[in-house]
């Protein structure tokens, strides 16, 4: 299994603000590319989640530290992986680099609920598959 999902993204016009940045909104889309990424290179989609699973993984909490802008044309690489996960969340961390520069990072939780809404647990076959990506320390450490 792959800890550590590995994406890259062009920063296209749309994605900048009137300074030619890329817009600080949009950092939370790029997790959501590397999140979905992670999973898909493991072996199951979002799709499946919440087709098979009737699950949906809203984000509880997001944190974004920004370190140095990304500009129109910029080629980033993003890169993903799971902290922690338990019976109620899973913790997804992100780091995004122009070629070595570290240019953000930050992590999102994600509680799952059923379709109306509730939260729930994961099941047991969602969770082991969580448990059996996430890393116990920090990727760049090792």
């Amino acid at each position: 299994m792959d800890t550590v999902a590995r994406v890259s993204y062009r920063v296209i016009y749309g994605d900048t603000d009137c300074g030619g940045v890329l817009y600080y909104g949009n950092y939370l889309r790029l997790f959501e590319i590397g999140r979905t990424e992670l999973l898909r290179q493991n072996g199951l989609t979002y799709r499946e989640i919440e087709e098979k699973e009737g699950l949906i993984l809203p984000v509880a909490e997001a944190h974004v530290r920004y370190r140095r802008p990304a500009r129109y044309d910029d080629l980033l690489e993003i890169k993903t992986w799971i902290s922690e996960a338990k019976s109620y969340k899973v913790c997804f961390n992100y780091r995004i680099y122009r070629q070595k520069e570290l240019i953000c990072e930050g992590y999102t939780v994600h509680a799952p609920v059923n379709r109306r809404g509730k939260l729930v647990k994961f099941p047991e076959n969602i969770l082991a598959f969580l448990q059996d990506i996430s890393l116990s320390s920090d990727p760049e450490n090792q």
